[in-house]
């Protein structure tokens, strides 16, 4: 028979390490204090991180703060609910009108043809259109 304790073992996989915004700002911080030289080398063995992710961050920060400092746009914010509201509001009001357009016209054409009816003279439907 085999041995028990053989088949028992697990393979350990390798999963990336996600750090919360929190954490991010905290060893930021920490980086930005260190004035000695090797201290920031120390902190990225302590915390487990590489320099790339460390400029990562702090490129991400510089464009945070600015976009924080870009002018703000003033007045209400606009509701793309409400915008679209008013726009079909616009539509079925331009919709009723040119119904209403069209109910006047026909109409107008139903009178001419009993006119030209009660006259006596042809209507060439090519000449109401």
């Amino acid at each position: 028979m085999s041995d028990p304790g053989a088949d028992s073992e697990v393979v350990a996989h390798a999963q990336r390490r996600h750090f919360s915004p929190a954490q991010k700002r905290r060893i930021l911080e920490e980086a930005d204090r260190c004035t000695q030289p090797g201290e920031v080398g120390a902190l990225m063995r302590r915390e487990g991180i590489y320099s790339s992710s460390l400029s990562t961050w702090r490129r991400q920060r510089e464009q945070a703060d600015l976009a924080a400092l870009a002018p703000q746009k003033r007045g209400p914010k606009t509701d793309p609910h409400r915008a679209e509201s008013l726009h079909i509001a616009q539509l079925t009001r331009e919709r009723d009108s040119l119904k209403s357009r069209l109910d006047k016209a026909l109409l107008v054409i139903d009178v001419q043809k009993k006119l030209a009816a009660l006259l006596g003279t042809p209507i060439d439907s090519t000449e109401l259109s």
